[in-house]
């Protein structure tokens, strides 16, 4: 088995209408990666332009800081290949086991329409690899078709950051659209927890994780289907 995961990253460093920041959500990349490094799986950080990714400064506020996060957030080999990421376009999908899409409000604008990321996506599918993303990232699922042109997650079970959530979060007026909303709009089955809870649904090799808290979980789950 390839031991090797990809996991991609956004380059939205701010809301295109309004004065915010934002950018990868730290936890949802870190809390995964922990889980895979730690079971021998190498890891590239791709994102859809390549080169520098922001952090969302939301996510590394104190009280959103794990021992995790510091550990990557202080780790100079980690903060290097955020500045360096290897662009979509240069990512070869047979190398790879398994994709992640992380979260942050920024892949809302950079992932879903990017055809490059969706035919690494779909690449990994069809070759019998694992397809997960977590929060917001799971907008990168939403364009991906399979070999018959339907929607890969038409007629199945995901989770994702829920319009709940975004409404508690009160950055739901500033976004084009929710992600709650897209995937129902898709043909997915959708469910959730309760806002902020870890939760994780896997239907076959597609593993989604609700929120920020779901990160090591989808983690777990990828692993468990690959080690089959």
């Amino acid at each position: 088995m390839k031991k090797k995961i990809l996991v991609v990253l956004t380059n939205v460093s701010k809301y295109p209408n309004f004065n915010r920041a934002t950018g990868l959500w730290l936890s949802e990349a870190v809390h995964f990666v922990e889980v895979m490094k730690t079971n021998g799986f190498e890891v590239t950080y791709t994102s859809p332009l390549g080169g520098y990714v922001p952090i969302d400064p939301h996510s590394i506020e104190a009280n959103a800081m794990s021992e995790i996060d510091w550990s990557f957030y202080t780790n100079e080999d980690f903060l290097n290949h955020l500045g360096i990421t290897v662009p979509a376009k240069a990512i070869n999908f047979e190398e790879y086991c398994a994709i992640y899409y992380t979260g942050g409000h920024g892949v809302i604008w950079d992932f879903p329409n990017n055809k490059k990321l969706q035919e690494i996506a779909i690449g990994i599918w069809n070759n019998g690899g694992v397809v997960s993303a977590v929060c917001h990232g799971v907008v990168g699922l939403l364009n991906i078709k399979d070999n018959t042109g339907e929607y890969l997650i038409k007629n199945k079970r995901v989770t994702g950051f829920s319009d709940s959530e975004e409404k508690e979060s009160q950055v739901d007026k500033l976004l084009p659209y929710l992600t709650e909303d897209e995937l129902v709009k898709r043909g997915a089955k959708y469910s959730k927890t309760a806002n902020w809870g870890e939760y994780v649904v896997s239907d076959g090799r597609l593993v989604t994780g609700q929120n920020p808290a779901s990160g090591a979980a989808v983690a777990r789950e990828v692993l468990n289907i690959l080690q089959k």
